[in-house]
């Protein structure tokens, strides 16, 4: 494929501009949706690629389908990124053009040829071929998306339970950019689950990606909440659990077979189980002993992974 350069708006480290809630989130009920005073207890903030539904192999796929488009090239041998070295991104940098950046920065260190034409080699240059990788590869991604989206086991029950609960937020926290996570939640939540979300901060509308904390202490600000410890982020990776961290939130983690070799629990993680649905994790099993106990209390202690300790 010939590429045509096209100017971007895009920075090189990220956009920072700030997401405006429209009519599409916080509508749950009349009660809720009027003010920005909403009392709540809790909070369970949902990553999105790997916990609402699995992800990542269709990205990687996405991604290829793209690499091949544009003919991408590096030393005469096209592009093209294993399940391996997927595992590696998708486990240590958060954001799609952020992996391509790496990729041709740190891990090939040249970017590569597209079709007959030489790598780009100024800043500007890079960034609107990522840019462009970027959209060709959101396009090839929502079509398998239309084909293959499911959620994964006991998601929905979960976050059903806590949309029926005024004394919790509920909101989606993700680094994917705006139209590729919307359309993974329009797919797997469905519209009127979305619309009900106290918040939703996507990718592009924060500077900087996870492991940074930044999305989800903006996440709890807008929520109003001041106190961190009443925030539960569900995750499924080492770059989602350290962003968690970082922002001072309680964390369960929903693993796949990409990240369940991770040291979550030696990372900080509070909880990690294969999936929701197979341990039966509901609202209660989460919050029931924070109420009761208060909120340095263990959760889900029954039914998560048990914490090894290594010697």
């Amino acid at each position: 494929m010939k590429l045509t350069y096209v100017l971007s708006s895009f920075s090189l480290f990220g956009v920072a501009q700030s997401f405006v809630p429209t009519a599409r989130f916080g509508m749950r009920s009349s009660s809720r949706a009027a003010s920005n005073n909403k009392n709540f207890e809790f909070a369970i903030l949902f990553d999105c690629d790997g916990v609402i539904l699995e992800t990542e192999e269709l990205h990687r796929v996405a991604y290829n389908e793209a690499f091949q488009e544009f003919d991408l090239t590096i030393d005469g041998v096209p592009v093209h990124w294993s399940t391996e070295y997927y595992d590696i991104l998708q486990n240590s940098i958060g954001g799609g053009k952020q992996k391509m950046f790496f990729y041709f920065r740190n891990t090939t260190q040249t970017f590569p040829h597209v079709g007959d034409q030489p790598p780009p080699t100024t800043l500007e240059a890079q960034q609107e071929l990522i840019d462009q990788l970027q959209t060709f590869k959101n396009k090839v991604y929502q079509r398998i998306m239309k084909e293959q989206a499911e959620p994964r086991p006991g998601l929905l029950e979960l976050m059903d339970e806590a949309l029926a609960d005024d004394r919790v937020a509920v909101g989606v926290c993700s680094a994917s950019t705006k139209e590729s996570a919307l359309q993974t939640l329009d797919y797997t939540l469905g519209p009127e689950r979305v619309a009900k979300l106290d918040v939703c901060i996507l990718g592009d509308d924060v500077a900087a990606k996870k492991p940074d904390p930044l999305i989800y202490n903006v996440a709890r600000e807008r929520l109003g909440i001041e106190d961190p410890n009443v925030c539960i982020v569900i995750e499924d990776s080492l770059i989602g659990l350290r962003a968690a961290n970082g922002a001072g939130m309680k964390c369960v983690i929903t693993y796949t077979s990409g990240t369940e070799h991770c040291d979550f629990y030696g990372e900080g993680a509070d909880a990690k189980v294969p999936d929701l649905g197979s341990r039966k994790v509901t609202l209660n099993s989460i919050l029931g002993p924070l109420r009761e106990q208060g909120l340095d209390a263990q959760i889900m202690e029954d039914i998560r992974d048990p914490v090894t300790v290594s010697v």
